[in-house]
């Protein structure tokens, strides 16, 4: 991490088939040891067995469930004479978007269905109706920052109400 300046964003490329920019970072999450085209096999066949199950749009359902699971607060450990605070924080939108993307992701590797695509399917209709995994981590977030909202002044970032 550079002292002097501050890290170019880079821009990502939306994907090929819906033109989201959304759906290419969430690809781009899946996708591991640079192997872009399976990654883009295991969203779109998910997409395919949502579309086909529940005879819905799956873009739509993507965008509820990054939606649902999206947070607006977290805590950041801060160091104030000698002792570390959980202090409640708001979440900016790219790093809320990187978050959301994280937890679908993990909470479908803990599913128990076969296939990745399975598990993201599953992942994806569940957290679109605010039930899963990913739901589950995102409202244990709120709670911690919640409780610990005594420590909200100790917090380089102002915090909303």
């Amino acid at each position: 991490m550079s002292r002097r300046h501050r890290a170019v964003k880079r821009e990502v490329i939306p994907d090929a088939r819906f033109g989201s920019v959304l759906l290419g970072k969430f690809i781009n999450k899946v996708m591991e040891r640079g192997k872009r085209t399976v990654a883009e096999r295991i969203v779109y066949g998910a997409f395919e067995k949502i579309k086909n199950k529940h005879k819905t749009d799956p873009f739509e359902i993507f965008n509820d469930a990054l939606k649902n699971v999206k947070p607006s607060l977290e805590v950041t450990s801060v160091r104030v004479g000698g002792a570390n605070y959980q202090v409640p924080s708001v979440v900016s939108d790219d790093r809320a978007d990187a978050l959301s993307a994280r937890w679908l992701i993990k909470a479908a590797e803990n599913r128990s269905e076969l296939t990745m695509e399975d598990k993201l399917a599953g992942e994806f209709h569940d957290a679109a109706s605010g039930k899963g995994g990913a739901v589950k981590k995102k409202d244990d977030t709120h709670k911690m920052a919640e409780a610990n909202k005594a420590f909200a002044h100790l917090s380089p970032k102002k915090m909303k109400s």
